[in-house]
């Protein structure tokens, strides 16, 4: 089966142990979740395939998904988003994918 959106796949399965197949971009989107707590640590298996990474589960992941098809934001229009898409303003994190790399909404400011 073809995967047409591996992140969203993985977003989607995130709540079980399994996540499959592995890439740099769920790789480095579990490295943002691990820094705030969401996720404990990780592990990469390599079968010679697409590869599985093992999460170890906090129990503090409530909902996670991603919003499809990617929309571009300028950092003036950051706070809309953040309003519209947050339940409350210091509850979750909206997770970016930059030039500089995958990280939160707090480290754009």
């Amino acid at each position: 089966m073809v995967h047409m959106n591996v992140l969203a796949d993985a977003l989607k399965s995130i709540n079980n142990v399994l996540i499959r197949p592995c890439s740099k971009v769920i790789v480095r989107f579990l490295t943002v979740m691990m820094k705030h707590g969401y996720t404990g640590e990780f592990e990469i298996i390599d079968d010679h395939r697409a590869g599985k990474i093992v999460v170890n589960l906090t129990g503090r992941l409530n909902k996670c998904g991603m919003i499809s098809p990617r929309f571009d934001v300028q950092l003036k229009d950051l706070e809309k988003w953040q309003n519209n898409l947050l339940p409350s303003h210091q509850f979750g994190f909206i997770v970016l994918t930059t030039s500089a790399g995958i990280i939160d909404h707090e480290e754009t400011r």
